[in-house]
């Protein structure tokens, strides 16, 4: 194959180059794997290898089509210089205490870098006027509260979360697509109405920052809740139970929580919620055997043929069906966190309905080799038959593509232009 692969993407208006890989340079950009058992049981993967080895998509192509990324590679340098700080034992670390990571600064990062590849702004989001507004919060506590530091510990908290949920008015909401702004910080501190993971995050920047100024004696925990509807609380850690260990938000547990948000919310493929989100792609790319399937809805039915019609007429974004862009920046930013490797796999087949082939072969492949040699799995967290069959039928597609002459001359429509169409 050539040095520089031609591609024509069904999400990308027009065409352009991306440099290739062989398969051998792709084995040792990736090599370096090895992985361990997270303390809740779920298999995580490390990668010990620079970000820079990474080949990913969006940026470059988004480039390659005159779009100006500047704003968003700047962000994603941000996050990723955030990110590196995580070692071993920041990523266990409690959100509440953690010193090495600026969760805050990570989360508006995001924010920032998804803001630049939609609105497509000449002036960046402001992420230090952000910072200022999170520690605009603790300072404004202080002067109305200081009388609560020489209280118990029982006190403190409660006249903190009286602060930050009765007279700031923040409030919990459960985002979906049409209300993401609850999934970004910058949105949350503005509208005061977010997700729990935003409001776990804004109660342990106040923390953080009364502790930095020596107004806090006692480790404080937050409660996160696993419900739908309750909010983030604190507790004295001293007096916490064994049954609130499942409640305790780490700094990579967080970081997972907003982006797999993000990924759920802006998933291209929003029909069938039983399913996970890369059966739903799978399904819509025809590799699910259906008479694996008992019973299908009219509702599913209906949703993937709206699913296959999109993609012929090159609708990237909807209120109701997902936004590729910021999918795969998701995507992209959970690969970099390095803690499943079935990102992997749901990079791949984005990139599958993209038209980039080479590059979802790299990842899938990938994905099986690592997934393959892992000898720490859990059965609980294993790929189920479905989706190792979906993965098996990818495989099988994707080579059979890369065997056929002039495939990445192939013409298609658009998903990541400015071509969105209301619904």
């Amino acid at each position: 194959m050539c040095a520089m692969s031609l591609l024509v993407s069904p999400w990308i208006y027009g065409a352009f180059t991306l440099p290739s890989s062989s398969s051998s340079a792709s084995s040792s950009n990736f090599s370096k794997f090895h992985f361990s058992l997270s303390s809740c049981g779920r298999v995580v993967c490390r990668a010990q290898y620079a970000s820079k080895d990474l080949k990913f998509v969006l940026h470059h192509a988004l480039d390659a089509l005159g779009t100006d990324i500047a704003h968003a590679k700047v962000a994603r340098d941000g996050f990723c210089s955030e990110i590196k700080r995580l070692s071993d034992i920041e990523r266990e670390t409690s959100i509440s205490i953690n010193r090495g990571v600026d969760l805050g600064k990570a989360a508006l990062y995001i924010a920032a870098e998804d803001d630049s590849l939609i609105s497509h702004s000449s002036v960046p989001l402001p992420v230090d006027a952000f910072i200022e507004r999170l520690d605009d919060l603790s300072m404004d506590y202080c002067s109305h509260y200081s009388s609560a530091f020489r209280a118990s510990p029982e006190i403190f908290l409660e006249t903190l979360e009286r602060y930050l949920y009765i007279n700031k008015g923040f409030r919990r909401t459960n985002a979906n697509l049409s209300e993401s702004r609850a999934l970004y910080l910058h949105s949350v501190l503005t509208h005061r109405s977010g997700s729990a993971a935003m409001l776990s995050l804004i109660y342990s920047e106040i923390l953080k920052m009364l502790r930095l100024w020596g107004l806090l004696d006692f480790d404080v925990e937050i409660f996160f809740p696993l419900d739908s509807h309750s909010l983030p609380r604190g507790y004295h850690k001293q007096k916490s139970k064994e049954s609130d260990q499942p409640h305790i938000m780490t700094s990579q547990s967080l970081l997972v929580e907003m982006l797999r948000s993000l990924k759920d919310a802006f998933w291209p493929f929003q029909h069938d919620n039983t399913r996970s989100l890369f059966l739903r792609a799978a399904h819509a790319a025809n590799c699910i055997d259906r008479s694996n399937i008992v019973t299908e809805s009219g509702f599913e039915l209906a949703s993937a043929k709206a699913a296959q019609h999109r993609l012929e007429r090159g609708v990237w974004t909807s209120v109701r069906f997902g936004d590729m862009r910021r999918a795969l920046s998701a995507c992209e930013r959970l690969i970099l966190l390095e803690t499943d490797l079935t990102e992997l796999r749901d990079y791949s087949i984005l990139l599958y309905h993209c038209g980039f082939y080479e590059q979802s072969l790299q990842y899938l492949k990938l994905y099986q080799d690592l997934e393959s040699s892992s000898t720490e799995k859990q059965l609980s967290n294993s790929p189920s038959n479905l989706e190792e069959d979906a993965v098996e039928k990818l495989m099988v597609r994707l080579n059979l593509i890369l065997m056929e002459e002039g495939w990445s001359c192939s013409t298609h429509r658009s998903f990541l232009g400015n071509n969105s169409e209301p619904w």
